[in-house]
């Protein structure tokens, strides 16, 4: 690591922590030319996911995408932001631990509606919605009725 100072490639590790649940990891770091201290941050590279839409179209998937229509579907309720972002974190994990680089937007849907399903129920059917496109009262009705029996 090079020293933003006098940028000497001679650094030493004073301290290391996990931040971010694991994801990265902060290193406190010294020159040992010019002893100017500084902080970098390590974190696993991930591969671009590429979501295939239903109509087999392909676009990058976008955490701020799916975060943004969580953020729709629990508006008004007590659902936190924080638990939100578990939820997406959580969501990524499952997606990543596939080993796949496409993921089909039904996954990605089904992931979710199973997490949101233990956090809110208003958001659970709000999400599901419009992720599963009910076309009528009935399938909505449906859609309800199988959430009570999973209870």
């Amino acid at each position: 690591m090079q020293c933003n100072q006098c940028n000497e490639t001679d650094t030493k590790v004073i301290e290391s922590r996990e931040v971010s649940e694991g994801e990265s990891i902060r290193r406190r770091r010294e020159c040992t030319k010019c002893n100017a201290r500084f902080t970098t941050y390590e974190r696993i590279e991930k591969p671009q996911l590429i979501v295939v839409k239903n109509d087999g179209s392909r676009q990058l998937y976008s955490r701020e995408k799916l975060l943004a229509g969580l953020y729709r579907a629990c508006e008004k309720t007590s659902v936190s932001a924080m638990q939100l972002e578990k939820l997406v974190t959580d969501v990524e994990r499952a997606l990543y631990a596939c080993g796949e680089s496409e993921v089909s937007s039904q996954h990605i849907g089904e992931e979710v509606i199973n997490r949101l399903a233990s956090i809110d129920e208003v958001a659970y059917v709000r999400f599901a919605s419009v992720y599963r496109r009910f076309k009528d009262i009935a399938s909505f009705e449906q859609e309800l009725s199988d959430m009570k029996t999973k209870k």
